[in-house]
Protein backbone atom coordinates (compact mmCIF):
# COMPACT_ATOMS: atom_id res chain seq x y z
CA UNK A 1 0.00 0.00 0.00
CA UNK A 2 1.57 3.40 -1.03
CA UNK A 3 1.66 5.91 1.84
CA UNK A 4 -1.07 7.97 0.14
CA UNK A 5 -3.54 5.12 0.02
CA UNK A 6 -2.51 4.12 3.53
CA UNK A 7 -3.45 7.88 4.26
CA UNK A 8 -6.62 7.92 2.91
CA UNK A 9 -7.32 4.15 4.07
CA UNK A 10 -6.68 5.53 7.41
CA UNK A 11 -8.91 8.76 7.35
CA UNK A 12 -11.31 6.91 5.78
CA UNK A 13 -11.34 4.61 8.80
CA UNK A 14 -11.17 7.08 11.34
CA UNK A 15 -14.16 8.80 9.93
CA UNK A 16 -16.36 5.41 9.51
CA UNK A 17 -15.69 4.92 13.10
CA UNK A 18 -16.67 8.42 14.14
CA UNK A 19 -20.09 8.51 12.12
CA UNK A 20 -20.73 4.92 14.30
CA UNK A 21 -19.98 6.93 17.67
CA UNK A 22 -21.94 10.03 16.33
CA UNK A 23 -25.05 7.92 15.51
CA UNK A 24 -25.18 5.49 18.74
CA UNK A 25 -24.93 9.10 20.61
CA UNK A 26 -27.80 10.21 18.30
CA UNK A 27 -29.72 6.84 18.92
CA UNK A 28 -29.90 6.69 15.43
CA UNK A 29 -30.21 3.02 14.63
CA UNK A 30 -30.95 3.42 10.97
CA UNK A 31 -27.79 5.87 10.64
CA UNK A 32 -25.56 3.03 12.42
CA UNK A 33 -26.65 0.10 10.54
CA UNK A 34 -25.79 1.60 7.16
CA UNK A 35 -22.31 2.12 8.26
CA UNK A 36 -22.25 -1.64 8.09
CA UNK A 37 -21.49 -3.79 4.80
CA UNK A 38 -24.54 -6.10 3.80
CA UNK A 39 -22.72 -8.75 5.96
CA UNK A 40 -21.29 -6.93 8.66
CA UNK A 41 -21.43 -7.88 12.00
CA UNK A 42 -20.95 -7.06 15.96
CA UNK A 43 -20.21 -8.29 19.33
CA UNK A 44 -21.97 -6.51 22.03
CA UNK A 45 -20.82 -5.15 25.26
CA UNK A 46 -22.81 -8.27 26.59
CA UNK A 47 -21.08 -10.86 24.23
CA UNK A 48 -24.48 -10.66 21.99
CA UNK A 49 -23.50 -11.41 18.18
CA UNK A 50 -25.60 -9.48 15.50
CA UNK A 51 -24.78 -11.03 11.65
CA UNK A 52 -26.15 -8.43 8.45
CA UNK A 53 -26.72 -5.18 8.64
CA UNK A 54 -31.16 -5.23 8.70
CA UNK A 55 -30.50 -7.50 11.86
CA UNK A 56 -28.41 -4.67 13.03
CA UNK A 57 -30.37 -1.91 12.44
CA UNK A 58 -33.17 -4.16 14.41
CA UNK A 59 -30.95 -5.04 17.01
CA UNK A 60 -29.51 -1.17 18.19
CA UNK A 61 -33.40 -0.08 17.39
CA UNK A 62 -34.53 -2.75 19.96
CA UNK A 63 -31.95 -1.33 22.49
CA UNK A 64 -32.93 2.44 21.67
CA UNK A 65 -36.46 1.55 22.21
CA UNK A 66 -36.47 -0.25 25.11
CA UNK A 67 -33.22 1.59 27.30
CA UNK A 68 -32.17 5.00 27.61
CA UNK A 69 -28.22 4.08 26.46
CA UNK A 70 -25.15 5.76 27.68
CA UNK A 71 -23.19 8.13 25.31
CA UNK A 72 -20.03 7.06 24.04
CA UNK A 73 -16.81 9.20 24.74
CA UNK A 74 -13.58 7.38 22.64
CA UNK A 75 -9.94 7.38 22.16
CA UNK A 76 -8.33 5.76 18.68
CA UNK A 77 -5.58 4.07 19.40
CA UNK A 78 -4.51 2.67 16.18
CA UNK A 79 -5.69 2.33 12.77
CA UNK A 80 -3.83 -0.32 10.96
CA UNK A 81 -4.32 -1.28 7.23
CA UNK A 82 -4.09 -4.88 7.09
CA UNK A 83 -4.19 -5.05 3.00
CA UNK A 84 -5.27 -2.12 0.22
CA UNK A 85 -8.87 -2.64 1.29
CA UNK A 86 -9.02 -3.82 4.98
CA UNK A 87 -8.34 -2.05 7.90
CA UNK A 88 -8.32 -2.63 12.18
CA UNK A 89 -9.44 0.55 13.68
CA UNK A 90 -8.36 -0.50 18.15
CA UNK A 91 -10.08 2.04 20.50
CA UNK A 92 -10.68 2.51 24.33
CA UNK A 93 -14.53 4.09 25.61
CA UNK A 94 -16.31 5.26 28.15
CA UNK A 95 -19.76 6.11 28.24
CA UNK A 96 -21.71 8.46 30.05
CA UNK A 97 -25.46 7.11 31.09
CA UNK A 98 -28.07 9.26 30.87
CA UNK A 99 -28.66 12.22 33.73
CA UNK A 100 -25.38 12.14 34.48
CA UNK A 101 -21.89 14.47 34.14
CA UNK A 102 -19.31 11.56 34.54
CA UNK A 103 -18.48 8.72 32.91
CA UNK A 104 -18.95 5.14 34.87
CA UNK A 105 -15.80 3.15 34.80
CA UNK A 106 -17.40 -0.12 35.25
CA UNK A 107 -18.79 0.24 31.39
CA UNK A 108 -15.85 1.39 29.82
CA UNK A 109 -14.98 -0.72 26.86
CA UNK A 110 -12.18 -1.89 24.30
CA UNK A 111 -13.44 -1.47 20.85
CA UNK A 112 -12.60 -3.21 17.72
CA UNK A 113 -13.54 -2.31 14.10
CA UNK A 114 -12.60 -4.16 10.90
CA UNK A 115 -13.71 -1.91 7.80
CA UNK A 116 -13.52 -2.85 4.29
CA UNK A 117 -13.61 -1.30 1.10
CA UNK A 118 -16.03 -2.16 -1.52
CA UNK A 119 -16.57 -0.22 -4.78
CA UNK A 120 -14.56 2.62 -3.11
CA UNK A 121 -17.05 2.53 -0.17
CA UNK A 122 -15.77 2.06 3.25
CA UNK A 123 -18.17 -0.12 5.31
CA UNK A 124 -17.67 -1.81 8.61
CA UNK A 125 -16.99 -5.43 8.30
CA UNK A 126 -17.05 -6.24 11.88
CA UNK A 127 -17.62 -4.03 14.86
CA UNK A 128 -16.55 -5.49 18.99
CA UNK A 129 -17.10 -3.58 21.74
CA UNK A 130 -15.69 -5.58 25.13
CA UNK A 131 -16.13 -4.25 28.45
CA UNK A 132 -11.59 -3.01 29.92
CA UNK A 133 -12.57 -5.06 33.34
CA UNK A 134 -8.55 -5.47 33.83
CA UNK A 135 -9.35 -8.41 36.26
CA UNK A 136 -6.77 -7.91 39.19
CA UNK A 137 -5.15 -4.65 38.03
CA UNK A 138 -7.31 -1.47 38.93
CA UNK A 139 -4.45 0.69 37.60
CA UNK A 140 -5.19 -0.02 34.39
CA UNK A 141 -8.95 0.78 34.89
CA UNK A 142 -7.64 3.72 36.79
CA UNK A 143 -5.45 4.69 34.07
CA UNK A 144 -8.01 4.57 31.11
CA UNK A 145 -11.17 6.14 33.32
CA UNK A 146 -8.41 9.38 34.46
CA UNK A 147 -7.41 9.37 29.88
CA UNK A 148 -11.66 9.12 29.20
CA UNK A 149 -12.63 11.83 31.40
CA UNK A 150 -10.08 14.02 29.80
CA UNK A 151 -11.09 13.74 27.01
CA UNK A 152 -14.37 14.21 28.03
CA UNK A 153 -13.59 17.56 29.76
CA UNK A 154 -11.79 18.64 26.32
CA UNK A 155 -15.22 17.67 24.58
CA UNK A 156 -16.71 19.60 26.84
CA UNK A 157 -14.34 23.04 26.73
CA UNK A 158 -15.08 22.94 23.07
CA UNK A 159 -18.68 22.40 23.01
CA UNK A 160 -18.75 25.63 25.44
CA UNK A 161 -16.26 27.71 24.74
CA UNK A 162 -17.00 30.42 27.07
Amino acid sequence: MSPSNAVDAESATRDLYERLIESWNKRNARDYALLFASNGSIVGFDGSQVNGQIEIGAHVSEIFSHHQTASYVTIVREVRPISSDVTLLRANAGMVPPGKADISPELNAVQSMVAAQKSGKWEIALFQNTPAAFHEKPELSKKLTDELRAVLRQARRAANPT
